[in-house]
């Protein structure tokens, strides 16, 4: 099973996005865990590389499994760890490996596209303190068909 962890940065009322060339969606920088990392050290290394910038005192806002599945099988399954911070050092890419990034008005995320997952856990992690567990199940399309949420009472 891959695990990756992603952190959401958030300065002066706007948050460090990337958006992939793929399928054009927004996503905030992170990436595949190494052998043997912790998911702090990890999540740290992938922000460095991913903009150049050196994010601080990290903290976990949630943990999620993702199914993809093909019919009913199930043909992929990941954790991803979210991480939230509000202090960096150093100086931001001018190009990124991993698509373009963009400082985003936090009252904009939600209107940018990506995958209905991400913007469940934007929505939560940009309004609650309270971690967030869950389980989104894709169609290898990335149509989200089924999610299962702890706590329940999230936005």
């Amino acid at each position: 099973m891959q695990r990756v962890a992603n952190c959401i940065l958030r300065v002066n009322n706007q948050i460090l996005m990337l958006k992939k060339p793929r399928r054009g969606w927004y996503v905030v920088p992170g990436g595949k865990m190494e052998a043997g990392e912790n998911i702090k050290d990890s999540v740290i290394r992938e922000f460095r590389e991913e903009t150049g910038l050196e994010i601080q005192a990290p903290e976990l806002m949630g943990s999620f499994t993702f199914i993809m599945k093909e019919q009913d099988e199930t043909v992929q399954e990941w954790m991803m760890f979210t991480f939230q911070t509000t202090v960096c050092e150093g100086k931001l890419l001018e190009l990124s490996e991993e698509g373009e990034l963009e400082w985003v008005d936090v009252d904009e995320v939600l209107t940018k596209p990506m995958a209905e997952g991400d913007r469940y856990i934007f929505k939560h992690i940009l309004n609650s303190e309270d971690q967030l567990y869950g389980t989104f199940v894709y169609t290898t399309d990335f149509e989200l068909i089924d999610q299962d949420m702890d706590p329940s009472r999230s936005t």
